[in-house]
């Protein structure tokens, strides 16, 4: 089948010749300002969201989809809701636990943290902290023993380690003779967990249930109570549903979206400012094509004289430059989605040998969260960039092609 005139014309324009050179030389320069423009966009666009999902993904090892607590004081019928909240469609489990602030102290350095009181038998079935240690395991943790498990980041800024014993301080105070004093345990150091988030690393410690609710006094009851579900996506609409088959006031129930929102939030807001600043640079590339353009319409002048004088009419002569313009774009739109996906899926191989070879690193894990740099490449995202940049470089051939049409056959050729 053969193709248009109009598409012969246009693409032989592109060609580089002796004398047009440097036309062709700047729309050279077109493909490669657009090809990096959409690579740039591609690759922080899968940073966002490979930062987004290895977030979530730390934040639920951590904490659980779903809590089920008392509105002012411990659940003391918790058996009863528990067994509530396992009948509920989706919920896989539904553990105990005891959480207050404390401090921590070490020789002669004091830190404040939370304490977290979890059962190891019933943590066995929610997906939790156990796959994250370090040093020893869940099971250390014994009634009556007093043994604790400290998250890495804080074992390191305490100095301690597994072994050492540990003074924990929590909050309620005992009343004395002597006033009210705090009230303090001994611990010993049976494990440590690193997550990979610095926040939980920094701040968190485990211990028995039992040992929990005996140093905060909380006699049989528990803080609330942690769900389990088998779909972390569907927590707002099954916590819901638990908080109206549970009878009587006093409950309060959240999830992980709730309790996180801001961080989710704030990620959400920045990808959608950074995919506009810098489609910017994507609409600096694409309006390349203009100049391009127009130099090859000046330098034209003559061709598209006797195309009009031949019956070349308006629509025809604007459909000539207007093709140059997408080969252009098409050109640099292509080549960049596939430099931003070949860049995005190697980046934390690249940012590795870059620390290697500069010795610094970049990502500071008690700003960012994390050390590593992840890139997930969403197909969705790169059909975005795709569309949104060659459209720009269809608005961008309009004016030329435009101009080019308008050309008058004798005023072209008076000169010539």
């Amino acid at each position: 089948m053969r193709r248009p005139w109009e598409w012969w014309i246009g693409t032989r324009y592109l060609a580089s010749t002796h004398r047009r050179g440097f036309i062709s030389f700047v729309a050279l320069l077109s493909v490669a300002g657009l090809m990096l423009g959409v690579a740039v966009l591609i690759v922080v666009l899968s940073v966002m969201n490979g930062f987004e999902r290895e977030l979530r993904s730390r934040i639920l090892s951590v904490t659980s989809h779903a809590t089920l607590t008392g509105l002012e004081s411990a659940l003391d019928d918790w058996r009863g809701a528990r067994e509530i909240a396992l009948a509920t469609a989706g919920v896989r489990a539904a553990v105990p636990y005891v959480e207050s602030q404390g401090m921590v102290a070490f020789g002669a350095r004091v830190m404040g943290l939370a304490v977290r009181g979890v059962d190891p038998v019933e943590e066995l079935e929610a997906a939790g902290l156990r796959e994250h240690f370090v040093a020893g395991r869940l099971g250390d943790l014994e009634p009556g023993r007093w043994h604790i498990v400290l998250g890495s980041a804080l074992a390191k800024e305490l100095g301690a380690g597994v072994g050492d014993t540990v003074v924990l301080i929590a909050p309620e105070g005992a009343a004395t003779p002597t006033g009210v004093m705090p009230r303090m345990r001994r611990f010993v150091v049976t494990g440590l967990f690193e997550s990979g988030m610095y926040e939980f690393d920094r701040g968190l410690a485990l211990v028995h249930l039992a040992d929990a609710a005996r140093l905060f006094r909380l006699g049989d009851g528990v803080t609330g109570i942690r769900l389990e579900l088998e779909d972390a996506f569907a927590a707002p609409r099954i916590v819901r549903e638990v908080a109206l088959a549970l009878d009587g006031p006093g409950y309060f129930v959240s999830d992980w979206t709730r309790n996180h929102a801001n961080f989710f939030r704030s990620i959400e807001i920045t990808k959608g400012l950074m995919f506009v600043i810098l489609l910017m640079i994507v609409a600096v590339a694409a309006f390349n094509i203009v100049a391009t353009l127009v130099m090859i319409v000046k330098e034209k002048q003559g061709d598209i004289a006797i195309l009009r004088t031949l019956g070349a009419g308006p629509r025809e002569v604007l459909t000539t430059f207007a093709v140059q313009g997408a080969l252009v774009g098409l050109a640099g739109t292509v080549l960049g989605a596939l430099l931003g996906w070949l860049l995005a899926t190697n980046l934390q191989s690249i940012v590795h040998a870059l620390e290697r070879v500069l010795g610094v690193r970049f990502l500071d894990e008690r700003v960012y969260y994390m050390s590593d740099l992840p890139a997930v490449v969403e197909p969705g995202d790169v059909l975005q960039v795709a569309l949104t940049a060659f459209a720009l470089c269809a608005v961008a051939t309009l004016y030329p092609a435009w101009r080019a049409s308008r050309t008058e056959p004798a005023e072209a050729l008076r000169h010539e």
